[in-house]
This record gives structure tokens, C-alpha cells and sequence, in this order.
């Protein structure tokens, strides 16, 4: 080896492998590294844990996300119940408002001249015989009844034709009786005194089926006024 040869070998730097670059660095790096890693990340986890809740580990924005949940549930429950609650009063409070000012209207106006439809007629199961003069009626509706209510004078034969299709007959009939009640003689202002060949009957059906009160003026036999009042509870 030459001079030249030998003085740039002398000069080449340590290798990593050589005692004299591991000597300071080793020590240093490992005992750097340890110290602060070991207690910064204690330190953060234990203060995120405890300012995430308020005991039981919930956020407040979830805590309140429920009660809004909560709250709007109840209110709903609170509409679904209330509503028709109040819906059912109101409707039956017109009801029967509407029922009492049906009955007043019909009162004031009288019996009408005509016949009742034929609807009418099979609701209230009111077979008028067909030879009938001098028809009357009206009807009235409450929340409690419907009422039918007739007036019509006919022959011996148009009775028995209407009793049988009411479902009775004319030996049911009961000589002297007033079927017809004070309320329904009030709103269609029949008169029911003496001086007069009265008979009547009640035929009753099982509801929601009308009853029929009937009475028949018989004081000329062979043209007997009939009086029906048919009541049908809904």
C-alpha cells in the first residue's frame, strides 16, 4: 500500500456498527423515547375518560337527542288520544242539539201532506194501505231515537191490510186506549179526548227494529183515522 493509499483510510468516518457512534446515541434514544411516550399517553386517556359523560359514560348531546325523542313520542300519544276523545264530545253535543231543533222545526210546521217515501216507509216499517186518503207526516232524528209519524184514514179492510203488514192484527187492538204518548201528542198536536171510539196497540220489535204505537179513531167503522208513531233507537 502506498502512502497516498494509506492516509485516505485513516480518514474514512466510523460505521454505525463502531463503538464510538453507538456509545452516546444508545443510551440517549431509548431512555428519550421511553420518557415521553410512557406518561403523555396516560395522561390523555384519563382526560378524554373524564370529561366524556356525566357518570354513566353518555354524552349531553346524546342525553338530549333522547329527551327530544322522549318528548316528542308523549306528545304524540297525547294527539292520538285526545283528538278523537274531544272529536266524540263535540259530535254528540251537535247531535243532540240538531235533534232538538229537528223536533222544534218539525213541531212548529206541522204534518206534512204527503206520503213518506218508500225507504221511509220500509225503515219505519209503516205499510200505509194504498187506498189511504189524507196522508200525514214527518220525521224527526236525535241522537237517542228516530221517529216516524202518520196520520192517514182508510176502509175496514185497509186496516186489516195494515196491521197484518205491521206484523199484528186488529184483535190486538184494545178498545179505549191511547197509544200515543204526551211528548208525541205535544209535536203533532193529534187530539186524543173524549167523545171519540178510540182503540190502540203497541207491536214492539227487537231493536234496532222500529215499534209501533198505534191508535185508530174507530168512531165510523167503516173509515177508521189511524195514528202511528214508529220509533227506531240506532
Amino acid at each position: 500500500m502506498t502512502a497516498a493509499e494509506h492516509h485516505i483510510v485513516a480518514r474514512q468516518p466510523p460505521t454505525s456498527g463502531s463503538p464510538e457512534g453507538s456509545g452516546p446515541s444508545g443510551p440517549s434514544g431509548p431512555s428519550g423515547s421511553s420518557g415521553s411516550s410512557g406518561p403523555s399517553g396516560s395522561s390523555g386517556s384519563s382526560g378524554s375518560t373524564g370529561s366524556s359523560g356525566d357518570g354513566d359514560g353518555t354524552p349531553p348531546q346524546d342525553r338530549r337527542r333522547v329527551i327530544r325523542r322522549r318528548l316528542i313520542t308523549l306528545t304524540i300519544i297525547v294527539l292520538l288520544i285526545g283528538i278523537p276523545a274531544g272529536y266524540l264530545v263535540i259530535s254528540a253535543g251537535q247531535s243532540r242539539r240538531s235533534g232538538k231543533d229537528k223536533e222544534a222545526e218539525a213541531a212548529a210546521q206541522g204534518l206534512r201532506e204527503d206520503w213518506p217515501s218508500g225507504m221511509q216507509r220500509r225503515i219505519f216499517e209503516l205499510p200505509i194501505p194504498g187506498n189511504a186518503i189524507g196522508v200525514q207526516y214527518y220525521e224527526t232524528n236525535n241522537w237517542k231515537a228516530s221517529r216516524m209519524y202518520v196520520k192517514f184514514r182508510t176502509t175496514s179492510a185497509g186496516l186489516d191490510r195494515f196491521l197484518s203488514g205491521v206484523g199484528t192484527g186488529r184483535a190486538a187492538l184494545e178498545t179505549g186506549k191511547v197509544t200515543i204518548g204526551e211528548r208525541d201528542i205535544k209535536i203533532t198536536g193529534w187530539y186524543f179526548g173524549p167523545g171519540v171510539d178510540w182503540a190502540g196497540t203497541v207491536h214492539k220489535n227487537k231493536a234496532p227494529r222500529p215499534t209501533q204505537n198505534i191508535t185508530v179513531n174507530m168512531t165510523d167503522p167503516a173509515a177508521p183515522v189511524v195514528y202511528v208513531v214508529s220509533a227506531a233507537t240506532p
